[in-house]
């Protein structure tokens, strides 16, 4: 079984996340989604606005039935080398430090990484302006 993992925050959940699932599965036989901690995402960034708990963002993605299993992560690094996979589906973007060393950590260990590209248009820095101007 072919096993491919994709990370995330996924608190403004949109049609760029499923579509990010959708492909990632299309990759292999099952897939996990690593959804980050709430308090880890607020220790890197004090001044964000987290709309969902970390419980309600995996009981979000769990339910999708293109996703096999849910984790929690805080360090994207940290946990690529904890799980067991094939293929780690990332988005374009995802360019900062830790995405780096999981890369660099996936070519020493022989796992395969997919860069998927972001669905044209959307994406959740627009959607949280939106919703501030909202307000």
């Amino acid at each position: 079984m072919k096993k491919v993992i994709t990370v995330g925050v996924y608190d403004y959940f949109h049609i760029g996340h499923l579509k990010l699932f959708k492909n990632a599965k299309k990759l292999g036989d099952y897939l996990i989604v690593a959804v980050q901690d709430g308090d880890c995402i607020l220790k890197t960034k004090p001044d964000a606005k987290v709309l969902y708990t970390t419980e309600q963002r995996i009981e979000m993605v769990s339910e999708l039935r293109t996703v096999d299993e849910v984790i929690i992560y805080e360090d994207v690094d940290k946990t690529i080398a904890e799980v067991d996979f094939d293929v780690f589906a990332i988005g374009g973007d995802q360019t900062h430090a830790g995405f780096q060393r999981a890369v660099k950590w996936c070519e020493e260990h022989g796992k395969e990484v997919v860069r998927l590209p972001r669905t044209p248009g959307i994406c959740s820095s627009d959607i949280k302006k939106t919703l501030e101007t909202l307000d």
